[in-house]
């Protein structure tokens, strides 16, 4: 049988670029900031920035390498205008990632809009537009990763979904949170097996296939499942069994408690 060869693609926006240098003591500014207030998402971007270095630049190259990354980057398509449109998400079928990721959304009281906001400009600071698209795109899939992965909102799924991330990414960014993040929830659920969730949230990265590649304005459409046999997700055991520790880092739980010292 006769087989085609698969088309060759043409990186687009191929300006020339010069990847930063890692800020380490920028980072562990950032850091400290974002274990006092784990909620402050903007230290998060802070994080990401000082230690991108050229992983940023690398992922950018193999996503305009892709079909779906020419297709992106050549029509100037925004992933922020899918996620945002919550009456075309509510019109996708039931059992749809489109409505999964939508009644997830709701239910957390955020929207797509919130990370676009809690990155304070960074992205605009990316002058090479081929870049910054990929770089805002992959914000906004932040999310997405959320509901495919299985890991919730919560102190332990935060950890586990940037530890998810880091394989995903090559961003040591992410390594540094998910480590800090672990050691830190360690310390307070000492001997839980939160070192395996983590790991297992690695693992799951590491051999998933690659989520800024995707093409997320068709999954929406897809049913929840099959979207996540087809990215090879598997199931994050290990975190789903921490019941207690999820619901006592959920962020209202978090808030509750901070409330209750200051009125003490």
């Amino acid at each position: 049988m006769a087989t085609s060869s698969a088309p060759t693609l043409t990186v687009v926006n191929s300006e020339s670029y010069t990847p930063p240098k890692m800020d380490f003591k920028g980072a562990w500014q950032a850091l400290k900031a974002l274990m006092a207030d784990k909620e402050d998402t903007s230290q998060v971007f802070k994080i990401m920035g000082c230690l991108t270095g050229k992983s940023l630049w690398k992922k950018y190259l193999q996503f305009s390498n892709t079909e779906v990354g020419n297709r992106v980057l050549a029509e100037n398509i925004d992933l922020l205008d899918t996620l945002a449109d919550r009456h075309a998400l509510s019109q996708l079928p039931e059992g749809s990632l489109g409505r999964v990721y939508l009644d997830f959304m709701k239910r957390e009281n955020i929207s797509a809009e919130g990370l676009a906001e809690a990155s304070d400009g960074r992205y605009e600071q990316l002058t090479h537009a081929g870049l910054k698209r990929y770089a805002v795109r992959s914000r906004d899939m932040h999310d997405l990763w959320h509901v495919v992965s299985g890991f919730g909102r919560d102190g332990l799924g935060e950890i586990c979904v940037v530890a998810f991330s880091y394989p995903q990414s090559g961003s040591h960014g992410f390594g540094a949170i998910a480590l800090m993040g672990l050691v830190n929830l360690t310390r307070e659920y000492p001997k839980r097996g939160i070192w395996k969730a983590v790991w297992q949230a690695y693992r799951m990265g590491k051999k998933a296939a690659w989520l800024p590649g995707q093409d997320w304005e068709h999954l929406l459409t897809l049913p929840y499942e099959e979207v996540r046999k087809q990215l090879k997700l598997s199931d994050p055991t290990y975190y789903a069994a921490l019941t207690d520790i999820i619901a006592e880092t959920r962020p209202e739980a978090i808030a509750a408690k901070n409330e209750a010292l200051q009125a003490a």
